[in-house]
Formats: C-alpha cells, structure tokens, sequence
C-alpha cells in the first residue's frame, strides 16, 4: 500500500497539516560558490548545521555541501582552500512547500531543499522533520485504531522502528532496523529488546515514562541518533516506540577543530557557548502538544515577515526563547537580538535606555553620549519584555517610533532612522489595562499585529515528561554529575502538579532534586512536599490505594503491597490496579520488598 493511497483511504482531515512548509526551515543559511571550503566548514561548526545550501545571486540552488563530503576533502589532507565550486553535485531530492511529508517518507536523503514555483530555495526539510511529523500522523492514526495504516508506514520507513510492550519485548521491528542490524524481524519479534539492540534504554522509557528526542545511542559500533518514546493507554504505559533517525556525523567537527589549534579550538567552544542561547530555532522549543504545536506554527509565519509580533502568556512560559526563535527564522536574523526589560527599568532612565541620549544631556551623561537600545538592534530585532509594565509616558512615544520608524537621543537633534524588528512580551492582561487606563489602547493595536499566545504548562501536560528529562540531563551535565532517572511515580507526580511558575518553577524543583537526592533513581518519596501536598486535594476516588496509604502514613508500603496482593487474589495486575501505581512498579516493589 502506497502513502498516497494510504491518504486517500483514511480521509485524513488535516491534510495542509502535513505540508512542507509547516515543517520546513524557513530561509536557511546559504553560501556563495566563489567561498571557500574552509569558509564552509566555519558556518557549519558555528551555527551546529550537517548541511549547508549552496546558491547564486538568485537564491536558485546550486548544490549542497553536507559534513560528510567536508570530511572526506579534511581526512585527505585539503586544507579548505579549495572552492565550494570544486566539489561535485550532489544528488538533490527536490521537495515544494505543498507536498506533503507522507509522500516523501521513504526517500533516502538526511535533508531536502525546498523550493518554490520559480526555482528559488525558500526552506529546508530534514530528515527529523519528517519524523517529528510523522510521530504526529502515527498518533492520529492510532487514535483511529488503524493498526494495518500503523503497519504500512512502519514498513516503508527509511529509519528504523521499534516497538516494546510494557515488559520491554519487542513486538515490531522493521524492516529497515532488521537491515542494520542484521537480526530478522522474525527473530527479533518476542525477545527482549536489549538482546537485539546494542546499549538500547528502551527498556528503561516504559519504567520512567519519560520521552527522550535526538539522543547519542552507540549500535554495533556507529553513533547513532535516537527518539524513545513512551506509549500511553488508558493513562498507563502500554509500551515505547524507538526511533533509529540518522548516523551521527559529528567527526567533521573534530577534524576541523583539530586543524585550527588548541587556541581556535577553546575560541570556537566558547563561540558555541554563546550561540546555544542567541540562535534558538522552533524546533528546539521542546513540546509536541496540539498547545504548542499552533504556537509553534503560528512563530513560524510570523517570522517570514516584519510584522511587530505580541506574545503573551503567564510568568516562566519561554516567551523570550519563542523570540529568540522568532528572530533566528526572519529577515533579520544576520543582526543583533536586544533584550530589554520594560519591568525592571526606572521610569525616568526609560527614555535614554531605548533611544539613548547625547553628550552632556543630563548631569552624569557618558562622553560621547550613549547609544540607545533601538540603535543597537539596527537590523536586528528588538525585545521589549514586560511591555504591560511600560510608563504612560513612554507607551506615547515608543508609538511615534513604531509609526515613524524614526527616534532622537535624549539631548539630540538628529533623527535616527529605526530598521528593527519589534517583538513585545506581557504575563497581564493589556485590555483589563486599556480598561483601567494604564495602556494605550492605540500601541495595543500596533503591537498587536500578529499575536502568540503561550499556554501554561498545567494545559500542556502532555509535554512534562519531556521537558523532565531533556532539563534532567541539561542538570546533571552542568553540575558534572551522573546522569538521574524518575520514577514512574514521580513522573506522574510532576505531571498532576498544577505549575504556577510553569517552565521556570519546574526548572528550579528539578535543580533542588538533582543536587539533594542521592542516587540514579529520584524517587516519588523524594519530591519536595508542595507536589506531594498537591495530590492529596485530589478526591478519594481517585486516589490509588497505596497512594492515599501514604499520605495516611499509618503502614509501610510492603504492608500495603501484601494486603493487595491478598485483595486481589495474587493477580498482580488487579493488586497494581489497587494500589494505583503501573504493574512494572509493582514488580520493582515485590523486588525491593523481596516478596515472592
């Protein structure tokens, strides 16, 4: 069955969905022929790229430089002198922004370039693109139990998939993992995933529950790039699905680190350093509810264009890392982000903070005068934060400055052309503030052109197990410790917890649990009392057994564990059931308890 006719039987709804263009790179770096290979090299060690489009003046494409190639010109001695123009086409799989993914699925290519009618390069679409996309389509899919569909797309797949039970056995294995690794489908189907798989933690996201996207897994020798991802059924782990997405191929990075010295090599790590917060992209935005997904492709059609974006939402939602990805994307992402914060600036610095002020303006004035923070996002973007918080005062004159694109320094007489993109950011309400009279409802309107709205982690529970363990491993790394796990328990924990402080809250208890808990395993027993204190507001009911014991705490827990084994008659399913904790726990407490 093909994925064309797999569409037409399943009456997909949300075809436009799964375009091109909703999952492309808008705009991607380029590079001139008449550069140099080494020249190459450096944009893609500075902006962490495994390809890199190549055009004319035009924007028609010309080629594709990949790491791969700079590796084989490095390992034979080239020293990057050489011009782009020198290394042979490449056989390019050409996508159009109205294609769907589906059809495209099985092409053996890592990227595709975009182009539009006229033959000009507009995005680019890479491999994990698609699969992100799929993940999707498979979801919708298994929403409408078509397990024949699930089937078909497994088998046409370019990367390699597998499924576990809740017992970590495989139950699919396809036919590109089979090729691989060598290992039949029928041979590996009912053995246990870690003797078929090398340093597979399959396994281990049926016990936490916890999702992990573009990790580092070695498999018979080869770096390779994996997605696990649990499957949920009635709210309980049903299995996980693996995803074998592309062979690492980092060594062109090494190679030219090496070739620049020890001197070049700390300079570009430190450059790294500080292009990992400034050159945040949408797809590093962690998140696949339906929530953050809009969000998600509403950043995208607001980055294409100049339009003043407004982003609102609650305290500790990443309003600014939405920004910043905003910027990457658009017109403007070759100049500077400014960040500025209207709530932490006193009212009467507010004026020569945004357009800055000349020599000898006011007593205490810098020599030479100071450039304000419009002039320095020239051609870049400028962030105003908190603009809910911004004097009356200075909302009047920030819009003659939107309207005229035109500002003067405090003491000055001479108008500064403004080019820079606005994007302003509010956790209030800025129309209960028009009503109240402390925003104007004119600048509410011009800032207002394009609006995101960031919905607060407790409607968007679906993406805590991610970001738990994608902050755990960012954590652990950064305090040099061994990498942690969670519980299932303590998972579900962080997922019922209604996060006032959303993203920044959860960040901050993570960070107090990685550097007090001693051990690999954080524990439900662990977590501090504000999330274990949330649960006991939840009724009766709905409560498990061994739950509301605890919170009672007139038992141990291997009492409570012997009572509902005799409850339920030895079933093991039916005692997890009672206790409300998945059967895989169960048995880890029957281990830990040392109950036959």
């Amino acid at each position: 069955m093909t994925l064309s006719k797999l569409d037409e039987r399943l009456h997909f709804q949300q075809e436009n969905l799964f375009q091109v263009k909703n999952w492309m790179t808008p705009s991607p770096y380029t590079i001139y022929p008449g550069k140099t290979l080494r020249e190459a090299a450096e944009m893609m060690v500075q902006f962490r790229m495994d390809s890199l489009p190549v055009v004319d003046e035009a924007n028609h494409l010309i080629n594709i430089i990949t790491s791969r190639k700079l590796l084989h010109y490095f390992a034979h001695g080239n020293g990057g002198e050489e011009l782009i123009s020198s290394i042979p086409k490449a056989n390019l799989a050409i996508v159009h922004p109205d294609e769907s993914i589906l059809q495209i699925l099985s092409l053996p290519y890592d990227q595709f370039p975009v182009m539009d009618k006229s033959g000009k390069l507009v995005g680019i679409l890479t491999a994990r693109d698609i699969l992100d996309g799929v993940s999707k389509y498979m979801y919708k899919l298994n929403q409408q139990h078509s397990t024949g569909a699930l089937g078909a797309i497994l088998e046409t797949a370019y990367e390699g998939i597998a499924v576990v039970d809740e017992n970590g056995i495989l139950q699919e294995f396809n036919e590109a993992y089979s090729r691989f690794t060598g290992i039949s489908r029928e041979d590996a189907i009912g053995r246990h995933v870690t003797e078929v798989i090398d340093n597979t933690h399959l396994h281990e996201t049926v016990k936490t529950g916890i999702a992990e996207r573009g990790v580092l897994q070695n498999i018979q020798g080869h770096d390779m790039v994996v997605h696990r991802i649990p499957l949920w059924k009635d709210g309980r782990i049903a299995g996980a699905i693996g995803m074998l997405i592309f062979e690492g191929v980092t060594e062109v990075y090494k190679i030219y680190e090496k070739l620049q010295g020890n001197q070049e090599k700390q300079q570009d790590l430190l450059t790294r350093k500080q292009e990992k917060d400034s050159r945040i992209t949408i797809d590093q935005i962690i998140g696949t509810s339906d929530g953050v997904m809009e969000v998600k492709r509403l950043a995208r059609k607001a980055a294409r264009t100049a339009a003043t974006v407004l982003i609102t939402g609650e305290s500790g939602t990443g309003k600014e890392m939405f920004a910043k990805s905003i910027h990457h994307l658009s017109p403007f992402s070759t100049g500077p982000f400014i960040s500025v914060n209207c709530g932490a600036i006193p009212e009467h610095l507010f004026e020569s903070e945004l357009f800055g002020y000349e020599e000898g303006a006011f007593t205490g004035a810098r020599k030479g005068g100071k450039p304000g923070k419009f002039e320095l996002a020239d051609n870049g973007t400028i962030f105003l934060d908190e603009i809910g918080d911004m004097p009356l005062v200075m909302q009047t004159k920030l819009l003659r400055v939107l309207q005229e694109k035109e500002a003067e320094r405090v003491g000055g007489l001479k108008k500064i052309q403004i080019n820079a993109r606005v994007i302003a950011a509010t956790n209030r309400n800025l129309k209960q503030l028009i009503e109240a009279g402390k925003f104007r409802e004119d600048l509410y309107y011009r800032l207002n052109i394009i609006q995101l709205h960031i919905p607060p982690l407790r409607e968007r529970k679906k993406d805590i197990p991610v970001l738990l363990i994608y902050y755990l491993r960012e954590i652990c790394e950064r305090y040099q410790m061994p990498v942690k796990i969670f519980t299932s328990e303590a998972v579900n924990t962080f997922v019922e917890y209604s996060w006032r402080g959303n993203i920044r809250e959860m960040v901050n208890t993570i960070e107090q649990l990685v550097t007090l808990v001693d051990g690999k395993v954080i524990e439900y027993d662990h977590l501090p009392d504000m999330l274990i204190r949330s649960e006991t507001t939840k009724p009766k009911e709905e409560r498990g057994f061994l739950e509301e014991a605890k919170f009672l705490g007139n038992k141990k827990e291997s009492e409570l564990i012997h009572e509902a084994l005799k409850k339920a008659g030895g079933n093991k399913s039916k005692a997890a059931e009672l206790l409300g904790i998945h059967r895989t726990t169960l048995y880890q407490k029957l281990r830990k308890h040392r109950i036959v």
